[in-house]
């Protein structure tokens, strides 16, 4: 039937030789991409939200599948073998060119933003004013989330990045935000129990430590005091909102970006007790995205708004009459 005798054997066609071909799956090739690029099983995890053993099994399994060993394992790390550095350079145009058709036909489909951003600045900066963008841009659907961990674009993971450190991300658009002033901060209730009014008294006082600031408190005594900051602390903690917390219910003076902490400043939770002008300066917060994101006009239209309410935080410190 249809010019074709039965017993006539037929040659395969496209998805019948990939079938024959058996595929490794996304998982795993995404696994294998991840430490390649990264070096290192543990970080390929953090990136992918796996376990490092998950990510050493499925690489296993790819190794397996293909009969060859892609990375040469030691103590100092991982790095690829001469047949994986083959693989990776064919792999990687592949998994790039899936990404960039995936979110070609998302965005395509819809009016949907994916913004990954730092968990501090999201919570005590970007949701207060999400209503605002909600109001000036309707018809863009913001998916939000936030992490330590920097989103990984080339996985489509988000379209837009705002990232918290060193703008060190070559091959990517990389925005500076604000301008913060970093600087101790403390209960009026805490003040006036220690009758702070001196630096000196910080030796004295217990002191929150904020391990992912950019800014130390030896940075801050270097710059304003002839004394060495206290090696020990009264408390740490990995994430702003929970140093300003701690400040706010006694525990101690904090090292924090007036920016994060201006809803505490102005409602009176938390006051300067050496003035506003003891801070240190930082630009710290990025807008980071790739090139390709650009023309969207998602993208173009959150970004506009961003910079727009960076600059209306810039100035509200003088608008309150806090400097």
């Amino acid at each position: 039937m249809c010019g074709v005798s039965r017993g006539a054997a037929q040659p395969p066609g496209v998805f019948e030789e990939l079938a024959m071909a058996s595929i490794p799956t996304t998982a795993h090739l995404q696994a294998f991409e991840a430490v390649a690029r990264r070096r290192s099983f543990a970080l390929a995890a953090s990136e992918l939200h796996l376990t490092a053993s998950a990510v050493s099994h499925q690489v296993a399994k790819l190794e397996a599948q293909l009969g060859v060993r892609l990375f040469e394992r030691s103590a100092h790390g991982v790095r690829l073998s001469r047949p994986g550095q083959a693989y990776l350079e064919r792999v990687g145009g592949a998994l790039a060119a899936i990404v960039s058709a995936t979110e070609d036909l998302r965005h395509s489909m819809s009016n949907s933003l994916y913004v990954h951003c730092a968990p501090s600045i999201a919570s005590l900066w970007l949701m207060p004013r999400l209503r605002d963008f909600a109001r000036a841009c309707p018809h863009i659907a913001l998916n939000l989330s936030a992490a330590h961990s920097h989103s990984d674009f080339a996985l489509g993971q988000a379209d837009i990045d705002i990232r918290y450190g060193i703008a060190q991300w070559p091959d990517l658009e990389v925005e500076p935000l604000f301008e913060e002033r970093v600087l101790p901060l403390a209960s009026p209730a805490f003040v006036a129990e220690h009758g702070l009014a001196r630096v000196q008294q910080l030796l004295h006082v217990p002191l929150i430590q904020s391990n992912v600031s950019i800014v130390q408190w030896s940075d801050w005594f270097l710059a304003f005091t002839p004394l060495r900051a206290p090696e020990r602390f009264a408390v740490r903690f990995d994430r702003a909102q929970m140093s300003l917390d701690a400040a706010t219910q006694g525990l101690g003076v904090a090292l924090e970006s007036a920016m994060n902490a201006g809803g505490h400043i102005a409602d009176g939770r938390l006051v300067a007790p050496f003035g506003m002008e003891q801070a240190l300066r930082v630009k710290a917060h990025f807008a980071v995205y790739p090139t390709r994101n650009a023309h969207r006009p998602a993208v173009a239209a959150f970004l506009a708004w961003l910079h727009g309410e960076a600059a209306r935080t810039e100035q509200q410190p003088r608008r309150h009459g806090i400097d």
